[in-house]
Parts: C-alpha cells; structure tokens; sequence
C-alpha cells in the first residue's frame, strides 16, 4: 500500500528545506516556474465542504463553487501560511476572483494572475513565454532568487518526468487493483507534493501492478475534479472502475515534454500541448475525436459528466460532446454537483443504475 503524505505534511517538509508555499488556483499554471523560485506549488480547488458564506457575501449567486470555497477559504485564514497566490485565468468566474483580489480584497502575499491564450500556434507560445518571463521578474523580487536558465530547465525535466509518471499511471489502471477512491487520492497528490516525491510513489505504485485485470466494467470519468469524492466510493461499492479520465485536475494535464532548449518557451510548449481542455478554447469537434478513440483504447462501457454547478466552460461543451459519445456507443449519464455539498442522493442513484445497466 503507498503512504500518501497530507497537504500539511509536505507543506511543512518543504518549508524545512528553506522553501515558500504558492497557493494556486485552477487549472492551468507553470508548476516548474514556482519550483525555480524555491515555491512548492499546493493547489486550491475549493476546498470542498467549505463554509461559502464568506464568499457568497462577495460573489454573484451564480459563482460556480470552487471560486466561491477558495475564497471563503482564503478569507477565513485557510491560506495564511502561504507564501503567494496564483489564480489563472482559466475561466471568467477565475477572472473575476482575481480581479476582486486584485482591486478590492487584496490577500496578505503578494497575487499573480496568469493568462493562458487560446490558441497553440507559434504566436501563442510566443506570447506564453513572455507572460512566463514577466512572471519569473515578479518572483524575483518576492523571493530574492535569481535561477539561472539551467537550474530552470532542471526544474523543468523535473515536472516532465513527473507528468510522465502520471499518464504511466492511468495506464497502467486496469492492473493496478486499487479501488477507485484509492487510485484518485494517489492521482491527486500530484496537485501538492514535489515532482520527485509524486514520481517516487507512483514508481512504487507500479511496482504493484499484476497481470490480472481488474474487474468490473470501465467508466469515464469527466468535469473538473472528482469531488464530492464520494462518487468514487459509489463507483467502487457499484464494481465499476474508472479507466478513462477527462478531469480538468489530472488527465487534462498530461502535458508532453517540450522540445526548445529555452525553458520559457519550453514551459509554454507543455502548457498549450496537453489534451483538448474547454477552458483553452479546444475546438468541441477536437475533444469529442479525443474522447471516443480513449473509449475504445481502454473499453469504456459508459461516460459520467461530473461537473461542478454554473461551470459555463464544462457545460457549454458537454451536449455536443455527450452525443458524440452516445453515437459512438457510449452511454452517457450527467450530475451537476456543487463542493459545498455532500453527493445529492439522486446522483448516487443515477450512478448505481448506469452500472447495474452494463452487467
């Protein structure tokens, strides 16, 4: 069984070796540009089960959850310990969180807000790299560090080989028989330990691995993050295994190693090379291809769309998507769930009888 240390362990284990602590909300950032910086990365998805009236005081109604937890959290004294907050732009719920930071309830650490382009030709990268560049001069003087290219590249190669790791990992499902809750707390490790320490246990994890096939029919999963992780727990009680992720948390990340000897244009290379993802602007038609030949690489019986309430990006996509599959044979299901609740009794029902469907 791999140990998985808590957040607060490898928070504190980092602050040991000399290191500062960046939150960083969803979804996609340069996790090798804080390392550079001497910053673990500890990513915010919500938390989940969070007291939101603290944010609900601030948001519109219609704020999907993650952004109104994180900054319940943030403004509760969730996040005093860290070093500096990160909120991409990925969406406009993200956008406007860092905009109210920005302007009007500015956290104690100093914010930066990242903006990835929606397209992926040379301009885009281009752009990235810069953006990059600008942020490197930023932690410059938060942090008082001056990495040279070399020690950036190093940091780099580092969350290559790390990214590596987890899609060895997903690959590796069928034979590794952990439940699904298991094998997601191991996934999601990812979004807080150190590249070299996330790279060590799923090395052990793979060690692991048999022959055999793990039972149960295969499901997709797809949304943002598993969260209520009770699904998982549904899945496992149901005998279903997840076989195929589209979560915007760990799948859609598998970003490829660059190819530049620049690590600013590298950096920029792995973030706009991962899998089709609605919040960089992938064409739907793109995503569906993408979805439907991992259906039939891993055997996927059917699809669940896990998504997190007025998430405008997940649900713009999701009917021309859903038909996609349903056209290719994959019967779909869709929960819309919000992280501040518990998993809605309707929505383990409908999960227990899409898989009782597939016996």
């Amino acid at each position: 069984m791999v140990e998985i240390p808590a957040r607060g362990v490898a928070m504190a284990s980092w602050r040991e070796r000399g290191g500062g602590v960046a939150a960083v909300f969803p979804i996609h950032h340069p996790r090798s540009l804080w390392r550079a910086y001497g910053l673990l990365p500890v990513e915010v998805w919500g938390p989940p089960i969070t007291d939101t009236s603290r944010g609900d005081a601030r948001l519109q109604a219609y704020t999907c959850s993650i952004v109104r937890c994180g900054l319940a959290f943030l403004e509760s004294g969730g996040l005093d310990d860290v070093d500096l907050v990160v909120v991409p732009h990925a969406c406009d719920s993200l956008q406007g969180l860092g905009s109210l930071l920005l302007d009007f309830s500015p956290p104690r650490q100093p914010l930066i807000t990242p903006y990835l382009p929606r397209t992926r030709d040379a301009a885009a990268v281009n752009f990235l790299a810069a953006e990059l560049r600008g942020i490197g001069a930023r932690l410059a003087k938060i942090t008082g560090k001056s990495p040279n290219e070399e020690e950036i590249v190093a940091c780099v190669q580092a969350e290559e080989r790390a990214d590596a790791a987890l899609v060895a990992l997903f690959e590796a499902r069928r034979n590794l028989h952990l439940s699904n809750h298991a094998f997601y707390r191991l996934v999601r490790s990812r979004e807080y330990l150190p590249a070299e320490a996330f790279e060590a246990l799923v090395a052990q994890a793979l060690e692991d691995r048999v022959d055999a096939v793990m039972p149960g029919p295969g499901v997709l999963l797809s949304g943002l993050l598993p969260e209520p992780m009770a699904i998982l727990e549904v899945l496992d009680r149901a005998g279903a295994v997840v076989v195929l992720d589209d979560y915007a948390c760990s799948a859609r990340r598998h970003y490829p190693a660059g190819t530049s000897d620049d690590p600013w244009q590298r950096m920029a290379q792995r973030l706009l090379g991962g899998p089709p993802d609605p919040t960089l602007g992938h064409p739907i038609a793109q995503r569906v291809e993408h979805l439907v030949a991992g259906c039939e690489r891993t055997g996927v019986r059917a699809a669940i769309f896990h998504g997190v309430k007025f998430c405008e990006p997940e649900r713009f996509d999701l009917p021309l998507v859903r038909a996609g599959l349903e056209a290719a044979g994959v019967p779909c299901i869709d929960l819309e769930v919000d992280l501040a609740s518990p998993l809605a009794h309707q929505a383990i029902t409908q999960v227990e009888a899409l898989v009782e469907g597939l016996s």
